[in-house]
């Protein structure tokens, strides 16, 4: 008489296959990050469930998600990996962060905090890649592909962790010479009489950014962007009054700040990970930098 045949433990490559999966939520991405291709990634994630008994991912709308199984797995895939990694390099060196971490953010927090604090430390570790895409919208409810996202406004997720960075002051700017040319407003009802330059009105995706409609809403549109940048210059060409991020404006000394009392709106940046990111070295390190450079940034983001 036979018993049950014995099954066998699951594959310790199969492991790391679904731990980029889980970190990525593509099976695409998850292949280049691999070296492989789509094919193989979707055979070893069906050789692990077939050694596991059980469903390992779920698809949603924005991709792969971990099954409470695929969470079990995926514990033990960052042990595989932790080990790997002390047998990496040569003894006593400090371990190298690799990689490619995807990160999300508006414009300004992107050129400003984001890319000085990887350059820094890319510095460090020079196998580290961050591709860096600038959108400024709400934070997605499926971040498939994207490691950490940083948004404007507390963000309402769920499966996600959501971590408060700091905050930001916009105000009211004009240029030297369009005040020259059109007077200088000292009231709030001189100022609404000036085209104001901002974002696109039926465009804007958070509601965190609509300040101008509620404090100045008699303001006409003047030239209007999704592009804070274009906001900047668009300013410092004349083109009216632009509601703009003091660290931004205040980098110009041809921007005049107007009636700071008055038109002060202080909005959070907040940043947005799928729970299993956080195990990640390579993004726990840019998280971490995020963190750092937003607070040594503090000062220029309040517009002291």
């Amino acid at each position: 008489m036979t018993g049950p045949r014995p099954t066998l433990p699951p594959n310790a490559n199969d492991l790391l296959v679904l731990l980029a999966v889980a970190r990525s939520g593509r099976f695409v991405t998850a292949a280049e990050s691999l070296g492989l291709n789509h094919t193989t990634v979707s055979r070893r994630i069906a050789a692990l469930e077939k050694a596991l008994d059980g469903r390992v991912l779920s698809r949603t709308v924005g991709g792969w998600e971990l099954t409470e199984l695929g969470a079990r797995a995926v514990n033990a895939a960052e042990n595989v990996e932790a080990a790997v990694s002390l047998l990496s390099g040569p003894p006593g060196r400090a371990a190298q962060l690799s990689g490619v971490v995807r990160l999300s953010a508006t414009d300004g927090f992107s050129a400003y905090i984001a890319t000085p604090a990887v350059a820094a430390l890319q510095r460090r570790h020079p196998g580290l890649r961050v591709e860096i895409v600038t959108v400024t919208r709400r934070a997605l409810q499926h971040r498939s592909g994207l490691d950490i996202e940083v948004v404007v406004g507390e963000p309402q997720v769920h499966r996600a962790e959501a971590i408060l960075l700091g905050h930001y002051v916009l105000g009211m700017y004009a240029s030297r010479d369009y005040l020259a040319e059109n007077g200088t407003p000292v009231s709030v009802a001189e100022l609404t009489e000036h085209p104001l330059v901002y974002f696109v009105d039926s465009m804007l995706l958070v509601d965190d950014l609509d300040a101008p409609r509620r404090q100045a809403p008699s303001m006409r549109p003047s030239l209007s962007s999704t592009n804070v940048f274009v906001h900047v210059e668009a300013t410092r060409a004349g083109a009216g009054i632009g509601f703009l991020p003091c660290f931004m404006a205040d980098q110009h000394p041809d921007l005049v700040r107007l009636l700071p009392d008055r038109f002060k709106e202080e909005l959070p940046y907040w940043m947005v990970l799928r729970p299993e990111s956080l195990h990640q070295p390579a993004v726990a390190a840019v998280v971490d930098a995020l963190r750092a450079r937003t607070a040594a940034f503090t000062h220029a983001l309040q517009g002291r």
